[in-house]
C-alpha cells in the first residue's frame, strides 16, 4: 500500500499522481504499486514540488509497519528514536525553544 499526501503543489504535480493513485480527498492519493514505480512517482513528485510539501509512506517490514519519506518544508519533521521513526511537530515559526522542546 503507498499513500502520498500533498500540499501547495502545481495542478499538474497532481493531474500526474492521478495517473498512477487514486485521489481519495483532495491531495490523498492511494494505490497498490510495485517498489519501482513507487520509486519513479516519487522521483516525479520531487521534480514537481516546487514551493509545497509532500509525504510518502508505505508498507514496511519494520517494527512499526511502515516506513515514509518527506519533501518541502512543513511544522512535522521525521526523527528516528532507538530504530523507530516518529514525527516531530515543530511550534509556529518553526523554532524549536527550551520550553518547546519535545521529551522523547
Amino acid at each position: 500500500m503507498l499513500v502520498i499526501v500533498v500540499e501547495n503543489v502545481p495542478p499538474r504535480l497532481r493531474g500526474r499522481l492521478a495517473l498512477w493513485l487514486l485521489e481519495v480527498r483532495a491531495g490523498v492519493y492511494v494505490g497498490k504499486v510495485s517498489k519501482r514505480v513507487q520509486e519513479m512517482i516519487w522521483d516525479n513528485v520531487e521534480k514537481g514540488i516546487d514551493e509545497g510539501n509532500a509525504v510518502m509512506a508505505w508498507s514496511s517490514n519494520t517494527e512499526s509497519g511502515f516506513d515514509f519519506s518527506t519533501l518541502g518544508v512543513n511544522r512535522r519533521t521525521p526523527k528516528e528514536m532507538e530504530g523507530l521513526k516518529l514525527v516531530s511537530f515543530l511550534p509556529e515559526g518553526g523554532k524549536l525553544d527550551q520550553e518547546n522542546v519535545p521529551n522523547f
